[in-house]
């Protein structure tokens, strides 16, 4: 989840690491470090964001023309400057950065102490370059074959990057089960965790693979080899992305930005895959396959957080529509279960940056048991996406604020039309159903947009509530999912503890913790089992909690039972997610600034989740 950067080049590489920094502190802001080579490795690291670093850096020099970045999300050792990277050999001739975990350092750190060297961090990462640096320097290696040689005994994540103070005109990178782009500028080379540092400078990238090394020269050559030493060749690949995307163009936040592009997002995912007026719908990534998902007997979602929300709201869709069995996994536990698998299921991994390390090795469990697999990602190029049999792209654009919101109904809206895409193949559901479904999916973002419009109101209900500890969200049917992710939002950026429930399961225990203090948000917008939803409320009412309700607009019934009311248009009932979801995104929003916290980068938090 760390990010890194690299820059070899003619150019200064501070400035270019440091804006790099900047872009990647989505993936961690526990503290930041980078590390420059001019006749000898100049290094500065700071816990903290990549402000503190730029403070620091002020004070040193920090010139020379190659360079290696890290901002961390930390998992050995606490948030200090001690283990923030880079960190150096114990002959001060390397640094290395590294996003990942060593999973055997404390087997190697052992024995590398018996070997006389001496650690100064708790983290892995340290293991890593004194393993590197032992192979150096008692086999007389250069450095690439030095980390070849480590990483081969090394267990589990990595994407790194090394400087040698002896041999400047090089820069060694590698990745396992994290994610590094290669980024080919004009007699320069760029390597990150992701293309947003890299975009600004070039648009031809090449996605490392697997247990590969990359060796960056000066003079313009680079040799991509495996662990094996085999000489590896890949294409290279053009960005389709835009630098004001990247950039919060005139909103507070991101997260807001994000909210606010829901309209032209949910387009975008669903832009030439159906048309309303001609009557098809057909999702690409499916049609080579689509007779094997159509006679699936069962699918199987894996995700986790926000994206295992978007697959919850899938097996109602799919299993309504299509009336296909379909089961919903948290990837971390599918992987470890033993979970029975066969080859006629398709299973479906969902994740925004496509390098969930959870969601990536249920996959992988799923290829081995001979299942179709299937990804739906946002990032192009992705591990995920490389890795399945075939998906679909999300087109939501960068995501930078780490609570999720466009992803998630990116996600939905190409989950929508899949699950049409089956039902109109299957015959489940008659013409006249599927023509209304058609129209409705075609007026949801301008529907989307009048919801931005009660911004005020929710922003005027924020207020109210910003001060609570607890928040209850209830929904059913379609929208007890979207109940889990407001709670998701508002736990994730506010830090107020919220819980998501089947309004019906209220009685088996939550309602034990309502009073007059207590919040409780209601999506009410279901045509089916209205009045059950209606004595869900009652029930809340008569506890004296304050009732904040969703609903469709006209609903007058549910309005007055409310101490807060907030509408969205009327839409077909599979299709309210899409709707329903964006009050939340917007309480969740307001409520953190309110409480004074840092919206866009939550504590403890990071966007991609690439270690377990």
């Amino acid at each position: 989840m760390c990010g890194i950067v690299a820059y070899i080049g003619p150019k200064q590489a501070y400035p270019i690491i440091l804006n790099g920094l900047k872009r990647l502190e989505y993936r961690g802001y526990d503290s930041a470090g980078i590390s420059v080579l001019n006749g000898q490795i100049k290094t500065v690291k700071k816990k903290g964001k990549v402000s503190e670093l730029e403070s620091a850096a002020k004070l040193t020099d920090v010139t020379g023309s190659v360079g290696i970045g890290h901002t961390r999300w930390a998992t050995h050792g606490e948030p200090d400057d001690i283990n923030a990277h880079p960190h150096l050999s114990g002959n001060n001739r390397l640094a290395l950065i590294h996003n990942g975990i060593i999973e055997n350092y404390s087997t190697l750190k052992k024995a590398l102490i018996g070997l006389g060297h001496t650690f100064v961090s708790e983290t892995d990462t340290e293991v890593l370059v004194h393993l590197i640096e032992e192979y150096q320097t008692k086999e007389n290696l250069d450095l690439q074959e030095a980390v070849r040689r480590a990483l081969q005994r090394a267990v589990g994540a990595y994407a790194i990057a090394v400087l040698d103070k002896n041999n400047p005109d090089i820069i060694v990178g590698a990745r396992k089960s994290s994610p590094m782009v290669l980024g080919l500028g004009d007699n320069e080379y760029f390597l990150a965790s992701d293309a947003s540092p890299i975009i600004q400078h070039t648009n031809k990238v090449i996605y490392l693979e697997d247990e590969e090394v990359v060796t960056l020269h000066r003079d313009g050559r680079y040799e991509i080899v495996n662990l094996h030493n085999q000489v590896q060749k890949h294409k290279i690949h053009e960005l389709d992305l835009k630098i004001e995307e990247l950039e919060k163009e005139g909103f507070d936040h991101f997260m807001l930005k994000e909210i606010y592009q829901q309209p032209t997002t949910i387009q975008e995912s669903m832009r030439g895959r159906f048309n309303a007026q001609d009557g098809w719908v057909t999702v690409g990534g499916m049609q080579q396959y689509l007779n094997r998902i159509v006679n699936a007997p069962r699918i199987i979602f894996a995700a986790c957080g926000t994206s295992w929300h978007s697959a919850l709201v899938a097996e109602y869709l799919i299993e309504d529509l299509a009336r296909i069995p379909v089961e919903v996994e948290y990837a971390s536990e599918l992987r470890y279960r033993n979970p029975i698998i066969n080859q006629d299921d398709v299973v479906i991994a969902i994740s925004q940056s496509g390098e969930t390390a959870d969601t990536l090795a249920a996959l992988q469990l799923a290829k081995e048991k001979g299942a179709l697999t299937y990804g739906i990602v946002n990032v192009v190029g992705s591990s995920i996406a490389r890795a399945t049999h075939c998906g679909s792209y999300t087109h939501a654009g960068p995501e930078i604020g780490v609570a999720s919101t466009k992803a998630f109904t990116s996600q939905l809206s190409v989950l929508t039309l899949m699950a049409l895409n089956l039902a109109n193949k299957k015959g489940t559901i008659s013409e006249d159903y599927f023509r209304r479904l058609l129209y409705a999916v075609e007026d949801i973002p301008s529907k989307v947009n009048k919801v931005l419009t009660q911004d005020d109101k929710i922003k005027y209900i924020a207020s109210e509530i910003k001060d609570v500890s607890n928040t209850l969200y209830l929904g059913r049917g379609y929208n007890f999912p979207v109940a889990l992710e407001g709670a998701l939002k508002l736990k994730e950026i506010s830090y107020i503890h919220a819980e998501g429930y089947p309004a019906a399961e209220m009685k088996h225990g939550p309602i034990a913790l309502i009073d007059e203090k207590m919040p409780v948000v209601i999506i009410a917008t279901n045509k089916s089992a209205y009045e059950k939803i209606v004595s869900n409320i009652q029930e809340v009412k008569a506890r004296k909690a304050i009732v904040i309700s969703v609903v469709t607009e006209g609903d007058v019934k549910i309005k007055e039972m409310s101490d807060y009311c907030i509408e969205i248009p009327e839409t077909e009932e599979p299709l309210t997610p899409l709707l329903s979801v964006i009050p939340l995104q917007l309480l969740a929003y307001h409520i953190a600034v309110m409480r004074g916290c840092d919206v866009d980068q939550p504590r403890n938090l990071a966007k991609s989740v690439t270690v377990e």
